[in-house]
């Protein structure tokens, strides 16, 4: 990082505030690496049995995590407490819709399709501790409260299970769970505005996933408020949209897996161990999210295994031991990744490859306040990649034809990444003064000269200015 480069801004600094912003409440749990694991039985889980919540959950300090309640259907049957539930919905015609009143309901219900069931958020489904609290086929559930779930991750117990053709559940809060919302074989599925709260006590590998959908298609995730769960998790399912979402405190923000077309859209992810990670889907769009304060040595904004045709736009990384991690992406012929107009910002590398660099598109993006604006694993260079038009903060050429646009080229040099990348076990060293020595005398003596990593032809002379949405973010 250049010494004399331009700071980061107010909007960046109150991100990167966010980004450490409760790290004490979190600094406790034993927090895994972001590698692959299987999502089926994990031996020692703790059971959760549903208790009654007595204070407003907060996803940052000093702001109410608010979900709206969906408004009550026009045509609607009241339902006490005092009322049997389950034969109530079995009794409600299949396009009817039942309306709860304030107080706790025994689960588990199951809301057979067509119908509706709505409450306030003071109408609370309560578990037995056993199996999974509301079964939704293909109905609709809105606005109520769901306490609890069984503790069985083999069996998915989850608060709410959502299967069929076009099931909604929008405004209900979920707490005190293993899974928060799972969401199996179903199509033109709506999960829209709900607050899911995951477990804080033990460590995010031995949470139950937030929502996760598995083999759904054509279906959108839209709108919640997720705070201290595992996963955000898209497996075998393609076509969906995901976005509006705001994302805190677990592991992956979102986690696609053989899943293509689909889209991740103006989420924010603060302090997980990964914000977005891509591993074998094609055909994806992952524009305007912010990721802030993915820490840590497994930490990501974003990652791509073995995954191509994926456009990156005006996303914005903050704080992240490395904002984009590729790794053999594209791997199958024609295809190619676009990253335009995104922000790397104070992050320990902006950009890592590993393995193949060819094929990926890098224009128009900003590299500043980075520790290491670009770095290749493993050896090699990154000028299999194209780069053009990009803003970094180390250049120091001219513009004698105004056209915005370096007369010389950035050669991004770096004998400690050099070195690093060459031999992993120097990565113990970095931050220290012995690197930045090496850097310096590479600058000063000519013999050190590393290796060009990158070569944009033409870049930026003028920061890339920050996406005007962060202002309502900051607002906000």
């Amino acid at each position: 990082m250049s010494p004399g480069g331009p700071r980061p801004t107010r909007l960046v600094a109150g991100l990167a505030g966010v980004a450490i912003a409760g790290a004490a409440a979190v600094s406790g749990a034993s927090v895994p690496g972001a590698s692959e694991d299987a999502h089926g039985s994990i031996p020692g889980a703790n059971a959760r049995p549903a208790v009654h919540d007595s204070g407003e959950a907060k996803d940052a300090p000093g702001r109410p995590l608010s979900v709206p309640t969906p408004p009550r259907p026009p045509s609607c049957d009241d339902v006490q407490p005092t009322n049997h539930l389950q034969r109530r919905l079995d009794a409600v015609a299949p396009s009817g819709a039942l309306c709860l009143q304030p107080g706790r309901y025994a689960g588990p219900i199951v809301i057979r399709e067509g119908r509706t069931l709505w409450g306030p958020p003071e109408a609370v489904i309560v578990s037995t501790g056993e199996g999974t609290t509301i079964k939704v086929e293909a109905a609709t559930v809105l606005g109520l409260t769901v306490d609890g779930s069984g503790d069985r991750f083999d069996l998915l117990d989850s608060a709410v299970h959502v299967a069929g053709e076009a099931p909604r559940v929008e405004g209900v809060h979920i707490r005190n769970a293993t899974f928060g919302i799972l969401v199996e074989k179903a199509k033109h599925a709506l999960i829209r505005g709900n607050r899911v709260e995951g477990g804080r006590d033990e460590a995010l590998g031995l949470r139950g996933d937030s929502i996760r959908l598995w083999e759904t298609h054509h279906s959108t995730v839209e709108d919640n408020r997720v705070t201290g769960g595992r996963d955000l998790v898209v497996w075998y399912a393609s076509d969906n949209v995901i976005r509006r979402n705001d994302v805190r405190d677990g592991r992956y923000g979102t986690h696609l897996m053989y899943s293509h077309r689909n889209v991740i859209e103006d989420n924010v992810y603060v302090r997980t161990v990964v914000g977005v990670f891509l591993m074998y889907s094609r055909d994806l769009e992952v524009n305007r999210n912010v990721a802030a304060g993915a820490a840590g040595a497994a930490g990501m904004g974003l990652g791509l295994k073995e995954s191509g045709n994926v456009r990156v736009r005006d996303n914005v990384f903050v704080r992240d031991t490395l904002g984009v991690y590729i790794d053999n992406s594209p791997m199958q012929d024609g295809d190619e990744n676009t990253f335009e107009g995104n922000h790397f910002r104070l992050c320990e590398t902006g950009v890592v490859f590993l393995a193949a660099t060819k094929r990926n598109v890098f224009q128009n993006n900003a590299f500043r306040d980075n520790q290491t604006a670009v770095r290749v694993d493993g050896g090699g260079t990154a000028q299999g990649t194209h780069w053009e038009g990009n803003d970094f903060d180390e250049y120091a050429g001219y513009d004698f034809d105004g056209d915005g646009r370096g007369d010389i080229p950035f050669e991004l040099r770096s004998l400690s990444a050099d070195l690093t990348s060459r031999t992993p076990e120097l990565q113990f060293f970095r931050g220290t003064p012995a690197l930045a020595l090496l850097n310096a005398a590479s600058e000063i003596v000519p013999l050190l000269t590393p290796r060009i990593v990158l070569r944009d032809p033409a870049p930026r002379m003028a920061p890339l200015p920050l996406p005007t949405y962060l202002e309502a973010l900051h607002a906000h």
